[in-house]
């Protein structure tokens, strides 16, 4: 098996995201920084800083030259970074050596390789974006569909109360949409140029690197930090954070998914997200619940090892930025894939009504001792109709008798069946579509 899920051609497609992982091949980090040097050059020689043919000749040569990756390998181990060998084969493809003597003019190699990530991060944050509002349209198709379709609420694994299918699917979404809402100032955060020149000083440009710096974050599509941020990993360590709550939320929803599919509930229904076994051919496996959880656990780990980057010594700190690049790009892999297979999952889920009934009849009716308790405190001191319903649920299941049955009988002047019906399902209903329509309008 190999290190990355991203490299296998067996786990990829288990594991992995293509579109994402398409971001984090080296061919796309050379592309990157290729921008990057010839916007820089670009908005030097605008400036002045540099003679503007030289600058018109890198900016050129960014968009034509073709880099091996494998030649900066040699390089990059003994460097560190992977930028001196590039600056040495981008200048070797140029054939112009008084042109590209003006090259990466003031920069390091930091600079480059962080606004090279933001390029392409940009992208990749579009693509979360598009497939968690998927994934929240159809949450909120699930949750309206379904806003009255009565089912047991479990707590610790065991039934609690009445509640609907609606309900359960709106507690998935509302983490989800807040995550969605938090996407606009992560990206403020995130999608940032960084210019700050060998220490944080911007000294090799004098009094014109602040704005060589706001030029080269227009040029780019880029915000402009208005400062040094070479040891400030906070936005990397949000990114990490952001992708953890994703985890923590599609987990939740998938361990839900398992458990309610498992023998002798099945409540819903996978559709095309179960797989067979090799030896059982009735088996219909929850793989794609299963696999999301294990991303899920992945990511929140991967996370903590990104956000650990943020203890960052002095100006510059080798083993903390080396620590972001063994990380974050299977955090960023791992986060898109949870995202489309968690769009697939639910493209096929559907509730079993019947199922859902059985759960809620099954246990002698004790699923109704909390609405039996509450009616009783209308005629009694509350702690006293607790006592009384508590041991009526004893002497349910000791005689395998319904509860209600047994309330009915010590309590005939109450009219069980109504108060039953007046409690129902409570607020869950109109949870359920308030989730739904605030998706949609959040949507628009």
């Amino acid at each position: 098996m190999p290190a990355s899920p991203a490299d296998s051609a067996i786990y990829r497609k288990l594991f992995s995201d293509d579109e994402v992982a398409n971001l984090f091949t080296d061919s796309a980090e050379i592309r990157a920084m290729l921008l990057v040097e010839g916007a820089l050059a670009q908005v030097q020689g605008a400036m002045g800083l540099i003679p503007p043919d030289a600058a018109a000749f890198i900016a050129r040569a960014a968009r034509e030259v073709q880099i091996d990756p494998s030649a900066l390998a040699a390089e990059t181990a003994q460097n560190g970074v992977p930028v001196p060998g590039f600056l040495a084969a981008f200048r070797k493809a140029a054939e112009a050596p008084q042109m590209m003597q003006y090259l990466h003019w003031g920069a390091t190699s930091q600079d480059i390789m962080d606004t090279a990530l933001a390029l392409r991060l940009r992208p990749m944050l579009a693509l979360w974006e598009t497939r968690l509002s998927a994934v929240l349209a159809r949450l909120a198709d699930l949750a309206d569909a379904h806003a009255a379709l009565p089912m047991a609420a479990r707590t610790y694994g065991q039934a609690a109360t009445p509640t609907s299918f609606g309900a359960v699917v709106a507690g998935w979404g509302w983490p989800l949409l807040d995550a969605r809402a938090r996407l606009a100032p992560l990206r403020d955060d995130l999608l940032k140029v960084s210019l700050s020149g060998a220490a944080g000083t911007l000294s090799a440009m004098g009094d014109h690197g602040p704005a060589v710096r706001a030029a080269l974050a227009v040029e780019l599509g880029l915000s402009d930090p208005g400062h040094s941020w070479h040891s400030d990993r906070s936005a990397i360590g949000q990114l990490a954070a952001y992708a953890s709550g994703i985890a923590g939320s599609l987990g939740k929803l998938s361990e839900d998914l398992f458990l309610m599919c498992q023998s002798g509930l099945c409540e819903i229904s996978l559709g095309g997200a179960g797989g067979g076994s090799s030896t059982m051919p009735q088996k219909q496996n929850p793989v794609g619940p299963s696999v999301l959880v294990a991303l899920a656990r992945h990511v929140i780990g991967l996370s903590a090892l990104v956000q650990g980057a943020a203890i960052h010594r002095q100006q510059r700190d080798g083993a903390a930025w080396f620590g972001e690049w063994l990380s974050l790009p299977q955090l960023c892999i791992c986060t898109g894939r949870m995202l489309s297979l968690a769009q697939a999952i639910l493209a096929n889920i559907s509730p079993h009504p019947d199922n859902m009934a059985k759960g809620l009849a099954a246990g002698y009716g004790l699923i109704h001792a909390e609405a039996l308790s509450f009616t009783l405190a209308k005629q009694m001191p509350r702690p006293d109709a607790q006592a009384i319903v508590k041991d009526l649920c004893r002497q349910a299941e000791a005689s395998g008798t319904d509860l209600v049955t047994l309330v009915a009988a010590r309590f005939s002047q109450i009219d069980w069946h109504g108060e039953l019906v007046a409690s129902g399902l409570g607020q869950s209903p109109a949870e359920a579509r308030t989730f739904a329509n605030r998706v949609r309008a959040d949507l628009i």
